[in-house]
């Protein structure tokens, strides 16, 4: 039995091997893809903003696009570093007086713990001065090891900090790039497309770009509501951390459940630390109860509307599998990733419905 393919089919083949090859390779580049992705995605969301500069009349003069993009860039900087600037100073009060805080959590710990291990048989003390003589004592013993791990980490870690460094200061000058160049781009993208299935992707591709497009604006008022709900709530109830776990709770937000559960777990060890008895528990648990319920039945719906309609399994599967991939990136990206993946795979559904593969009886 022979089979003879046409030379139209053998070209499809080869043009999908060849895409197959290219999708490897972005998975093998994934560790240094991270500027470039970062920086496609605030050229996505600040093209708009940069195309409408451009729209401008200033005393007649239209703005080039060069330094309205520039101008767009500054901006994003300059809003990023007047957060670290407002968050830097309350660390810097902040975290000391949660180290002086720490023995009182031994001795709350052995409050708590002791008398319930007690009634199991097991008798344990915990206290600062007997865990730092056990490090001393290890550090002694050990020193040489440790000395030569700890070079070790710092030559890695050294060399870590260099790349992350030179990746931050390349998204910069790849997003100008990608805005300078972004219609031109998309133009020469879509002429990549065969020519009878440009109406369909196009299609597709503005469908996209308005789930998108909801997603990203909404997710973000969503996440300065709550970075400004919990702020103040933590505050009204006495927390001496309340702005720095309020911002970190509302502005992680995107990424779903690891920014509640990462704020939540904050909150919950400044409460411990902070408050006598479980009024300070209590207090984390309606702040955090009520704000999830605000997120999940008000801000969400109402900002970000049905949002990309992924299955809560489909959204925990596609942030360890991007994870996975790209890293923390790949988590980033997860969610807008599998919305486009959706769409996608509800038009392949169509095509499959009203083909002869699943017609024909």
């Amino acid at each position: 039995m022979s089979f003879s393919f046409t030379p139209e089919q053998k070209q499809t083949a080869l043009w999908c091997v060849l895409g197959l090859a290219l999708l490897i390779l972005i998975l093998l580049l994934g560790p240094i893809l991270m500027p470039f992705i970062v920086a496609a995605i605030l050229a996505y969301i600040l093209n708009p903003w940069v195309d409408r500069l451009c729209a401008l009349q200033l005393k007649g003069i239209h703005l080039p696009r060069s330094l309205a993009a520039t101008l767009l860039i500054v901006l994003v900087i300059m809003l990023i570093l007047a957060m670290v600037l407002v968050m830097t100073p309350i660390l810097q009060k902040q975290i000391p007086q949660l180290q002086d805080q720490i023995p009182r959590f031994f001795d709350k710990a052995n409050e708590l713990l002791g008398p319930m291990l007690g009634k199991l048989g097991i008798h344990i003390q915990l206290d600062s001065a007997g865990i730092k003589d056990m490090i001393t004592k290890q550090l002694d013993t050990s020193g040489d090891e440790i000395g030569k791990a700890v070079l070790a980490s710092i030559r890695v870690g050294g060399t870590a900090v260099l790349g992350m460094v030179a990746n931050l200061m390349l998204i910069p000058i790849v997003l100008f790039y990608l805005l300078l160049d972004w219609h031109p781009l998309m133009d020469r993208l879509e002429n990549f497309i065969p020519r009878r299935w440009v109406g369909s992707v196009k299609s597709v591709a503005s469908e996209v770009d308005s789930i998108l497009a909801q997603y990203l604006r909404g997710q973000i008022m969503v996440m300065v509501v709550l970075a400004i709900y919990y702020s103040g709530a933590l505050a009204i109830a006495g927390f001496d951390l309340a702005l720095p776990v309020g911002i970190i709770t509302g502005f992680l937000v995107f990424i779903p459940y690891l920014g509640f559960g990462l704020g939540l777990a904050l909150a919950l060890i400044g409460a411990f630390l902070q408050f006598d008895g479980f009024h300070g528990l209590i207090s984390v648990a309606i702040i955090y109860g009520v704000g999830q319920v605000l997120e999940s039945f008000i801000l969400t719906p109402r900002l970000v509307g049905e949002r990309i309609g992924l299955h809560p399994l489909t959204v925990i599967f596609a942030l360890l599998a991007f994870g996975q991939l790209f890293g923390f990136i790949g988590i980033l990206v997860a969610l807008p990733t599998s919305a486009i993946l959706a769409v996608a795979a509800k038009h392949l559904r169509i095509a499959y419905l009203n083909s002869s593969v699943y017609r024909q009886s």
